[in-house]
């Protein structure tokens, strides 16, 4: 599976390592291009998966504020409840389109 923003690869991994959580495709930390991602101060909380944190991407100019997020200390129970630790993993808002 590849994540893409502006024409550019910026994540990509086989599809068994990728972790599916409520609808969204979560790429493990290996497989993301780091030059394209800066970390952010936003961070938003689920209930249940724990605190939220972003990159904004920056690909060939275009910037993408906050459209990649991953949990980088997962709440006590979730990964339990996910079956694997996604502690790290990134996933993406709309606007990276995943294929």
């Amino acid at each position: 599976m590849k994540a893409v923003f502006n024409n550019q690869v910026i994540a990509e991994a086989e599809d068994s390592e990728i972790i599916r959580i409520e609808g969204n495709s979560y790429f493990p930390p290996a497989s993301i291009k780091s030059e394209y991602f800066h970390k952010t101060d936003l961070h938003t909380t689920c209930h249940w998966k724990g605190e939220a944190s972003y990159y904004t991407l920056n690909v060939d100019g275009q910037k993408g504020d906050n459209l990649a997020w991953y949990y980088p200390e997962p709440k006590e129970g979730s990964v339990d409840t996910v079956g694997k630790d996604f502690t790290n993993y990134v996933a993406f808002y709309p606007q990276v389109q995943i294929s």
